[in-house]
């Protein structure tokens, strides 16, 4: 209900001497203003109803401190107010009510008085001290001018409240009105009202002016600065220091204390290594004083999302079971017998004490052996977690040891990226290809494996990124290559090395049975009743489509013949298919390598020796003719110097030897020899045909032919020796594949014949030798 409007004026002589006094927080009550009250309390409400039957004047005095509950008492109310006329009263529906107060005149509490519900004082009411003179009127020119540019800076101040100011003659009057406008606070604006002096009041509101204008100045001049400099990146700053605050008042945290929190409870959840959790902790503490859009600041999280993401102590439990681990490892792969008997040794070793470190295993062998794969098996036969990296071409040491956090994009090395990923510990940790590594301006990175591949030294790997020592020993490291030449010594001297040469026919028929064609089948879309292969069709492929030690090119070509039976069967033309012998050509074309042996050792001066590759072991055919000349050896087929120095070491002991060999001295005088090794577009070299090529010139020079089921391998002196030589499993195995019955090979390398499976042994008549003679008497048989 709104109260009739009272008279606006009233006689300030006539002003009662006991007030009703309603205490206010938020709001500095000056006299001539007028004030909008809002009464919620009920005793406030009771004293406006009674203020409202009788002269609507009341007494309003700023509270020192606001009270959330309850009421205020004489102790927390200032002891300066101002009386006022209530204008205007209207009551809410929730019982409240809203006033429009006028602002008379200052009044001093003598003594609160007791006997209403509210607070009722006794009031001495207060005059202005005013004296007009010159001072006073510089004053209050000044106010106004000042009060003048404030507003102008302020867009909220209405601009009439500018004319309002400078119409104002009364000094006192222009105090208390600037004084209740500018942005000051509550305490200030009490300290004018209890300032009865209006000189020394017009000097104190100059004071609040001058200190708002300069507030408003500097503001208003870095809003300049900002807006003139403020590029893309200063603006996101800006943006994002302002949504902080909005988070802020919402409750909400910033993205940024979010992320350092997890990073604290990671450190503490991970329990690191002393060193670890000192660089942890120094990282944290200067994340924390960076500011989110700083460069640096993404640099430390990323180094501490590494720190605390890596498996520290997170290990994964070994299969210790001997009789399970080797029933997987079996039912896994065919065959490497070597290999299978070393993990289960260290499993055993493991067994009997855990503590044991781990061995640094190197599988050597032709591509195609089943090396990167038998890693897959090792792990899963322990039930470890495997990772695998290639290190063919890799030639900067930092993809090993990582890079220093002062570049940018630094990341750790390849080893703690593959703990990371793997998740724990103590995985199977496979380094393919290691024989494949090079070295240039980047640094050596063969050289940055010696800590890695070394039991007694990787308990405290370091990597340049993490710069403190991650333990490596618990890691099984397994690392594989075709040729062990290339890895430097240091590096071998390091491993284990357990050699996979190539596989024998049966194996390979028992490995494309068991593995081979149901990949490749299930590859195809193929069921088992769909497509088979009988056992002959099988030998077919091996020995007359693929010529190598391992296994990938017989699995292409059974892939090859999966494709035409699938593209039969998708057309309607078949529902199954048994592949045979003579079903070959129809999906592989004509056979691609026939066994020539026979037919090219037909005449003398041609022989056949052993050879070893990277990718296994060859058949090398050596042919020597005489003509017409002055004593000139050529040799051809792109031989090394070793390999010419051991026919020419040939030729010096026949000629030497000529005699006990049925062969004329004078032979050498008027003609040239030449001896070609064919293939010559591939390169050779090795003192291993040093046999063969001297039997191949006694051949020429006695018009003797050469067994043409017979093989060689070793190396000579000038007195006739046979010398040891390296590959023999491949070379046999070679041999074994071209259908040859018997080998000569150095007496010294019979040791080696127990890598040679049992059944190659019994189909091959093997000569043991170490002297020339022995083997010429075999030769020409």
């Amino acid at each position: 209900m709104t109260q009739p409007q009272p008279p606006i004026g009233i006689s300030t002589e006539k002003m009662p001497e006991i007030l009703p006094i309603l205490p206010l927080y938020d709001l500095a009550p000056f006299p001539k203003m007028i004030l909008p009250l809002a009464v919620m309390q009920e005793e406030s409400i009771k004293l406006v109803d009674e203020a409202m039957s009788q002269n609507r004047i009341i007494g309003l005095i700023v509270a020192k401190k606001p009270i959330k509950e309850g009421s205020y008492t004489q102790d927390d109310l200032n002891a300066v107010g101002t009386s006022a006329l209530i204008l205007k009263m209207a009551k809410t529906e929730d019982h409240r009510a809203r006033l429009l107060a006028q602002g008379l005149e200052r009044f001093r509490v003598k003594e609160y008085v007791k006997g209403k519900p509210y607070l009722q004082a006794r009031v001495e009411h207060i005059k202005d001290i005013e004296k007009q003179d010159k001072e006073v009127k510089a004053l209050m020119s000044n106010i106004v001018s000042q009060f003048t540019r404030i507003a102008e800076l302020s867009p909220g101040l209405p601009q009439e409240i500018i004319a309002m100011a400078k119409s104002i003659q009364e000094p006192g009057i222009l105090a208390d009105l600037i004084a209740s406008t500018i942005n000051t606070s509550i305490e200030e604006k009490q300290t004018v009202l209890e300032i009865f002096d209006v000189k020394k009041r017009l000097a104190e509101v100059t004071r609040l002016v001058n200190y708002q204008l300069d507030i408003l100045e500097l503001g208003n001049k870095i809003q300049s600065q900002v807006k003139g400099d403020m590029d893309k990146r200063q603006r996101e700053y800006y943006l994002r220091e302002q949504l902080k605050k909005i988070k802020e008042e919402l409750g909400e945290k910033d993205e940024a204390t979010v992320e350092i929190e997890d990073f604290r409870a990671k450190i503490e959840e991970k329990n690191l290594p002393e060193e670890a959790r000192k660089e942890a902790d120094r990282e944290l503490d200067r994340l924390s004083r960076m500011h989110p859009s700083s460069a640096e600041y993404t640099v430390a999280s990323t180094y501490l999302d590494w720190l605390t993401t890596l498996p520290w102590h997170e290990s994964t439990e070994d299969n210790l079971d001997i009789k399970q681990a080797k029933k997987i490892l079996d039912h896994d792969h065919f065959g490497l017998m070597k290999a299978k008997k070393r993990i289960l040794e260290y499993l055993a070793v493991r067994k009997l004490k855990p503590e044991s470190k781990g061995p640094i295993l190197c599988f050597v062998g032709p591509p195609g052996t089943g090396k990167t794969s038998l890693g897959r098996s090792i792990a899963r036969a322990l039930g470890r977690r495997f990772f695998r990296i290639s290190l063919g071409g890799v030639r900067d040491e930092a993809e090993i040891r990582g890079h220093r956090r002062t570049y940018v994009g630094a990341l750790p090395g390849r080893i703690i990226q593959g703990i990371r990923r793997s998740g724990s510990n103590n995985p199977v940790y496979m380094l393919d290809e290691i024989d494949k590594v090079g070295s240039d301006f980047r640094g050596d990175p063969s050289s940055a494996l010696l800590e890695v591949l070394d039991p007694e030294q990787n308990f405290s790997f370091s990597d340049h990124y993490l710069d403190v020592p991650f333990d490596l020993s618990k890691v099984m490291f397994i690392t594989t290559a075709n040729i062990l030449d290339t890895i430097p010594p240091a590096l071998r001297d390091r491993m284990e090395v357990l050699q996979l040469l190539g596989y024998t026919l049966d194996e390979k028929i028992n490995i494309a049975t068991r593995y081979l064609i149901p990949r490749q089948r299930e590859a195809h879309g193929l069921k088992a009743g769909q497509i088979s292969f009988t056992k002959g069709a099988l030998k077919q492929i091996i020995s007359g489509y693929t010529r190598e030690a391992g296994l990938r090119n017989l699995e292409r070509e059974i892939a090859t013949v999966c494709r035409g039976v699938a593209a039969k069967i998708a057309a309607g033309d078949a529902k199954s298919a048994k592949i045979r012998v003579d079903d070959l050509s129809e999906y592989l074309g004509p056979i691609r390598l026939i066994s020539d042996v026979k037919s090219r050792i037909s005449t003398p001066g041609v022989a056949t020796g052993l050879a070893w590759t990277p990718a296994g072991g060859e058949l090398l055919f050596i042919e020597a003719t005489s003509m017409k000349g002055k004593k000139n050896l050529t040799l051809t087929g792109q031989l090394g110097d070793v390999m010419k120095e051991s026919a020419t070491a040939a030729l010096s002991f026949i000629r030497t030897n000529a005699a006990s060999l049925k062969i004329d001295e004078d032979f050498f005088e008027n003609s040239d020899i030449h001896l070609h090794v064919p293939a010559g577009a591939i390169p050779k070299d090795g003192p291993s045909a040093g046999v063969t090529m001297l039997t191949t010139l006694v051949s020429l020079l006695t018009h003797k032919t050469v067994r043409n089921d017979l093989a060689m391998t070793g190396e000579i002196t000038l007195r006739g020796q046979v010398l040891p030589v390296g590959g023999i499993k491949e070379k046999v195995l070679a041999a074994h594949r071209a259908g040859i019955k018997t080998i000569i090979i150095p007496k010294w390398n019979e040791k080696d014949l127990e890598d040679i499976p049992k059944e190659v042994q019994k189909k091959i008549d093997f000569h043991f030798v170490d002297r020339m003679q022995d083997v010429l008497k075999i030769a020409f048989q």
